[in-house]
């Protein structure tokens, strides 16, 4: 699989991150580093907790991250988590997780092929 093929089966926009990391070998490398941000994991257990304040931050970061790196999917529905949570809106917040949790999963799977594991 080419870094190409995995933003396409991420969900994400490859000629976006490429004009804004100028170059194959930064995309790579910053992708790779996205499987270690503890974001998701973090937006996960404090919404389950009931911890919203943790929560916001988790997601609006998981939001900037898939935003800058172009992963349009999951960026798309951590930003309706992080308007929920700005809103105040937990209820919503919860139905719009497993939504979060599916995508995430899609960019990880995605970016683990495309590492070969």
């Amino acid at each position: 699989m080419t870094i190409q093929e995995c933003y396409q089966a991420l969900g994400g926009d490859w000629e976006e991150v490429l004009g804004r990391l100028y170059s194959e070998a930064l995309v790579c490398k910053f992708a790779g580093k996205f499987l270690s941000d503890p974001s998701f994991q973090l937006l996960e257990d404090s919404v389950n907790e009931g911890s919203w304040e943790d929560a916001f931050r988790a997601a609006h970061t998981l939001k900037g991250v898939s935003q800058n790196l172009s992963f349009t999917r999951l960026y798309q529905s951590s930003h309706e988590i992080t308007e929920a949570l700005r809103t105040k809106d937990y209820d919503l917040a919860k139905l719009l997780l497993p939504k979060v949790q599916e995508d995430y999963a899609k960019t990880v799977g995605a970016i683990r092929e495309f590492q070969g594991e």
